[in-house]
């Protein structure tokens, strides 16, 4: 196994989450306009919103723009990486 130290920021991505009235749910980030997504659960809302901010977070800083959102924690990390699991209650 090898062990490579990266640098890992972890970011504060406030979210509404807003029924549909044709079905669904749609996620936006009041802090980020560019940052939606739509889902037919709530769940699914919530997973592709983080897909779209983890995007858009690479895209921001290969083109050198600010990123509109707090950095909560910055570490360095080893294996194993730990991946935060969300779902609704």
């Amino acid at each position: 196994m090898l062990k490579q130290s990266k640098k890992v920021l972890e970011y504060e991505l406030p979210i509404k989450i807003e029924p549909q009235k044709s079905g669904g749910f749609v996620a936006t980030s009041p802090f980020w306009q560019d940052c939606y997504a739509q889902g037919d659960t709530i769940d699914e809302a919530v997973l592709e919103i983080t897909a779209v901010a983890q995007t858009l977070l690479e895209l921001y800083k290969e083109e050198g723009l600010e990123i509109p959102l707090k950095t909560v924690k910055e570490s360095k990390v080893t294996s194993p990486i730990t991946v935060p699991i969300i779902v609704s209650s």
